[in-house]
């Protein structure tokens, strides 16, 4: 294969991978699933999707949104989030909170692993392509570092995640509307006693109706850390606040967890299970990164391969993640639920039912750019290969 021809080959990997890269970050911000439930209760003309919510790779928003009709006219969309926990706590399930804190957690670091992957790719020169991953992965070690386990980490965290921990705390709010909003738990507590110093504090739900610096991510971790606070005043938490993500996200998990079922016994041991695998996720990472700087030095193996692959395959380990949640969800029933009924497993992929409830979960626009960045990146392999083989 003459030169030209190897050079061409070599730019239109490198596009079909720039253009996976575009992709892969309009991905982050993306729905990547829903997952909406109807009843008889919930007419269509107020739920003309169903109590619906939207999975994203940094955490779960709400899919419902204002009705505005001859019959119905809402200020502000409905929080699905909050109503489908509701729904789900009266068999025993925990809050939507409780799923995937680590991916959510690693999900901004992981993100951009994969998109160093891709640059790696595009190289066909070992040692630049050892320099690349190596600076990259260098980088990538070191932000995951700061956030996790450093004084003030959690500002190294992305907007949308935030928000959503934020919320899930606004969700403790309880039905009773009263002026001002009527409210429940640690949330209604804190806001109750800053009002009487005359102080107001703007909750995630009334973000609308705020400034734009109150709804400001320095804003909302602010009321991260207001509740922290509450919460080691009334000793359950010990380690004073220190704004690491490590320390945020542990304690956000055990909040969540003991939103409606708060038994200690339980809770304890998976919190402690997940700051094992926080630990676990953050060495395992570096361990990959040294393994692919290591696989770079050489245009072929299964470690070069795999700069591509890995990114290729997100879609696939996405739909496995989502599913052994769902799992988790329908098989971690407390037995403090309303009601008992016999482990599941939610639907996946579909319609279902549940006692009145049609359950639907499908893919959303996120996952079909996923599968259109696979496609990319899989012709852009077999290029590559075809351009290593006539080389």
């Amino acid at each position: 294969m003459n030169a030209a021809s190897q050079s061409k080959q070599t730019i239109q990997v490198a596009t079909l991978t720039l253009l996976a890269l575009g992709l892969l970050a309009v991905i982050f911000y993306s729905p990547i699933w829903w997952v909406s439930l109807t009843a008889p209760n919930y007419p269509a003309e107020a739920f003309p999707d169903g109590v619906k919510i939207h999975f994203h790779l940094n955490g779960v928003f709400n899919g419902c949104s204002k009705i505005d009709s001859g019959e119905i006219t809402e200020q502000i969309a409905l929080d699905c989030v909050h109503e489908m926990d509701t729904i789900n706590h009266y068999v025993g399930m925990y809050p939507i909170a409780a799923g995937g804190p680590v991916e959510r957690g690693f999900g901004q670091f992981l993100m951009v692993f994969l998109g160093v992957m891709l640059l790696g790719f595009i190289c066909i020169k070992p040692k630049i392509r050892m320099l690349i991953l190596g600076v990259g992965f260098a980088a990538i070690t070191v932000w995951m570092y700061l956030s996790l386990y450093t004084q003030g980490g959690f500002d190294l965290q992305n907007s949308g995640y935030v928000e959503a921990l934020v919320t899930s705390l606004d969700q403790e709010a309880s039905d009773d509307s009263e002026e001002g909003g009527g409210m429940s738990g640690i949330v209604g507590m804190l806001r109750d006693s800053l009002a009487e110093s005359g102080v107001r504090v703007i909750l995630p739900s009334e973000a609308a109706k705020a400034s734009a610096e109150s709804s400001s991510k320095a804003h909302l971790i602010g009321q991260l850390r207001l509740n922290y606070e509450k919460d080691l005043e009334h000793r359950r938490v010990e380690q004073p606040w220190d704004g690491s993500a490590f320390q945020v996200i542990a304690w956000h998990y055990g909040k969540s967890l003991g939103r409606y079922f708060n038994n200690q016994g339980e809770i304890i041991p998976m919190v402690e299970n997940l700051k094992l695998a926080i630990h676990v996720v953050f060495v395992g990472l570096i361990g990959a990164m040294v393994l692919l700087v290591f696989g770079a030095r050489k245009n072929s193996g299964l470690l070069y391969w795999l700069l591509v692959l890995v990114p290729a395959a997100l879609p696939l380990f996405f739909v496995i993640d989502y599913a052994a949640w769902l799992w988790w969800y329908g098989h971690t029933l407390n037995d403090m639920g309303a009601f008992t009924v016999k482990p599941f497993m939610p639907t996946v992929f579909g319609q279902g039912k549940v006692a009145q409830f049609a359950t639907h979960s499908y893919p959303a626009i996120g996952f079909g750019l996923m599968l259109a960045m696979s496609l990319i990146l899989a012709v852009a392999a077999l290029i590559r290969e075809r351009q290593f083989k006539g080389g």
